[in-house]
């Protein structure tokens, strides 16, 4: 891949954690039809019964219920060949149901990296890490 290819799958990353950071389910969903492949290879948790960008959509549709200030801050980006590494702050503040745990109002930080494999200058492939313990530890659903 080229250098001008890897930097365009950076700068779309950047967009689309632009999209994310909006709060706004549409243009979240609008950003995931533009920036993703349809059937996207999403090696995450995700709800059953989705696949590829649907799932991806139901994803944010979930993480917006539970934390509508939710926030993805880049801390850095590694990019090689065809796959840009971002890992982010996440933060936000539990206001709606989440793991089945009833909105605390706490505020949540943890830490997400994420492995995202481009193809045809949309993302084709994510793999990601999310510190799910320091969630529920944070909305104290488990021991500190």
């Amino acid at each position: 891949m080229s250098a001008t290819g890897a930097t365009s799958n950076t700068a779309t990353l950047i967009r689309f954690h632009s999209a994310v950071n909006s709060g706004d389910l549409d243009i979240i969903s609008k950003a995931i039809d533009e920036f993703v492949a349809p059937d996207v290879l999403f090696h995450a948790p995700v709800p059953m019964g989705a696949t590829g960008g649907e799932a991806m959509k139901r994803v944010w549709e979930l993480l917006l219920r539970a934390f509508p200030d939710i926030h993805v801050a880049v801390e850095e980006t590694i990019t090689e060949g065809d796959k840009v590494v971002s890992r982010n702050t996440v933060t936000g503040t539990h206001r709606g149901e989440y793991r089945g745990l009833a909105p605390t109002g706490r505020t949540v930080t943890y830490n997400e990296i994420f492995i995202f494999r481009f193809a045809g200058g949309r993302i084709a492939e994510i793999r990601g890490v999310v510190d799910v313990l320091a969630q529920l530890r944070q909305l104290g659903a488990l021991p500190s």
